[in-house]
Formats: structure tokens, sequence, C-alpha cells
């Protein structure tokens, strides 16, 4: 008998529900017919960065040491998801290169069989680091690259991320641009005030790299819970800045993935934007996340846990019947998702933890 899920901020869905899930061939399937593929896995709440918009330079709260997942427990979920049909794995934080096992987090991700054959190891990082650790994380199986930069500018990243570490994010970037990892995607918030005149500027950077660069508005996921829709920089206006200095033609075939892409000039770079506040694609979503703490989440906004750290480490949990209840748990938190974000809704509340707790 597979052990009850515990869930944090809400009931699990009935267990018909559950049943029903179980014998759908396609795999996670939530009650919208979304079918999803990619479980994003973070592995730690610490960052070598302190990004304004993401957490204060003081005073953090931590998650225990004790409580972050251990990589055999991460790898036990990584196993059951793949079997149930999660195709990408994507390793964030925090900042996942803190991670002291990350090398061996990777190896033992990629050599998990999925339905279609290994599954993929993607990660995003700040990259701090990268460029001393790129060559054993792609000999471990890594198959993709986001590198977050918010600016260019030295004055402005050390204010804006309190640390005077650019140099090092170029060398990480310069290391991933001579890999064999393709595509090659940088990130970067567009935020008012801060890189609004240089977004054109960001975009020539990355092509200039051989990557793609993809600009995401600035979302309620801010440790001091300071957003304000107002002051945000929105989608149309991103396009508007690059449209004066490239023509944009959208690229179609966008399925569930969370950026837009439009092509610069008739090819071939592309730039993508991904309007989580004002254009939202939660039809499409095909995501959960895990977050260091072995919690799930079916939504980046979502107030709700289903909690996996209890069931992973209980008394009562043996191996046999644990990933049983491990897929249990999977299609009770997928059961659970709503329809959308509901950011517009008057009824939003934003998510207690901030990002670098949640997982990018």
């Amino acid at each position: 008998m597979t052990a009850v899920p515990v869930v944090i901020g809400r009931r699990a869905p009935a267990a018909e529900s559950r049943e029903r899930a179980a014998v759908d061939p396609r795999g996670l399937v939530d009650t919208h017919g979304r079918v999803h593929r990619d479980l994003r896995i973070s592995l730690t709440d610490r960052c070598s960065l302190r990004c304004t918009y993401c957490m204060p330079e003081q005073g953090n709260e931590w998650l225990a040491r004790t409580s972050i997942l251990s990589t055999d427990e991460i790898v036990e979920v990584a196993e059951v998801a793949a079997a149930l049909g999660i195709r990408t794995f994507r390793l964030t934080g925090g900042e996942p290169l803190l991670r002291p096992d990350i090398v061996d987090v990777v190896r033992r991700i990629s050599r998990i069989q999925g339905e279609d054959g290994p599954v993929e190891v993607a990660m995003t990082t700040n990259g701090i680091s990268l460029a001393q650790k790129l060559p054993a994380l792609i000999d471990a199986g890594l198959t993709r690259l986001n590198i977050s930069i918010d600016t260019i500018d030295r004055q402005r990243f050390a204010d804006l991320t309190r640390r005077d570490r650019l140099d090092d994010v170029f060398e990480g970037i310069a290391a991933a641009a001579a890999s064999e990892l393709r595509p090659l995607k940088l990130n970067a918030v567009a935020m008012r005030g801060v890189n609004d005149d240089q977004l054109a500027d960001l975009v020539a950077f990355a092509m200039g790299v051989g990557a793609q660069l993809r600009f995401i508005e600035q979302m309620p996921l801010d440790a001091g819970h300071t957003w304000d829709r107002a002051t945000m920089v929105t989608r149309e206006e991103i396009l508007d800045a690059l449209g004066e200095r490239w023509s944009l033609e959208p690229v179609p075939g966008r399925g569930g993935a969370p950026a837009e892409k439009w092509r610069i000039d008739g090819g071939p770079h592309e730039v993508g934007v991904i309007a989580s506040v004002t254009a939202p694609f939660c039809g499409a979503c095909d995501r959960l996340r895990l977050t260091a703490d072995g919690q799930l989440r079916n939504c980046l906004f979502s107030n709700d846990e289903y909690d996996l750290t209890t069931l992973l480490r209980g008394e009562a949990s043996v191996p046999g019947q644990r990933d049983d209840a491990i897929a249990d748990l999977l299609r009770s938190c997928i059961l659970g998702k709503l329809p959308g974000h509901a950011i517009d809704d008057p009824s939003f509340l934003q998510p207690a933890r901030g990002m670098n707790a949640i997982g990018g």
C-alpha cells in the first residue's frame, strides 16, 4: 500500500482522480489536458550574487543544510519522474554551481533512461565558476545551458548584483560559447531604470558570442515583495526597443516553450521574450518544480507545496514502496494544478518564498 501524499497548503486530490492519471498513457497529465515533460530541480537556495530583484544583501534565512535533498534522493525522484514521462531535468538554484557534488548530480541524472532514451539534463546558472567546471559537466552529460546576465555594464552589474563579478560571468559565457552546447541561451530580466536602455546592446552581445538572448518580464518573486506591475518593462516595450534596431519576424512552433521567439533581420539569429505577466503561456505549460528542500510545486507562482521530503525520509517508507508513493505524489501535484497563475486577479497572493528558494 502506497503512502498517503503530504500536501502543504491544499488537500491532495481524490484517490479516484489519481487512479485516472495512473492509467493515462500520456504520463503526467493535469485536469486541463497538459502533459508534463519538464522537471526543474533546485539544488540549493544559496547564490554567489545578491541581485536586488531576488534577495536582500543581508539577513537571508537559508534553508537548513539537513533539509536539502541528497543526491541519492534527487536521483530517486528523477528516476520515477522519467518513468512517468519527464524528458528534461533542468538544474537550478539559487546557484546550482555552488553545490559541491554538481558534477555527480549531472552524471547520475544523465544516465537515467526515459521512454524515448536518455533524459536531457539542462542547467540555469549565473556563470560564476562555470569556466572551471564546464568541461567536467559536459563530460558528465550536461546537454543544454542557460546563463543569466542582466547587464554588460560593469558598474550596473555591481549595483544590481551587489558583487563585482562581471568578468567571471564573461569568462563563463566565453567557455560556454567555445563548447559544443547548443543552443546557448542568455537570460536577462528587463528592468526599468536598470537595463531598459540597454536591451538592444544585450542582444548584440549575445549575437556576438553565438547565443540567443531571452528577455524575462520581471515577476512577483522577490524576497522583499516589492514588485510593482505598474513599473515593470513589458513584452511590448521590449519588442519596441529591439524594433528600433532590427526587423523582427515571429518564429512559429512555440509549443510548450516559455519564450516566444523572433528572427532578427531574417536570421539566423533569434531573440526570445518570456512574458509571464503580460502574455502568460499557462495553457501550454509542461513544467513542475522541486525545491532544494524537497517540495513539489506545480506552478512557479503557487502557494501550495507537496512534501516529498517527509515521504523520502519517513520511517514507514521502504524502497520497495517508495517509488509508488513518489509517483502518487507527482500525480497529485499535477492534478492540483490550476489553469493559470492569476497574477492579474485581485485575489493573487505572491508566493512566500523568493525565487532563489523556489528554483528558476
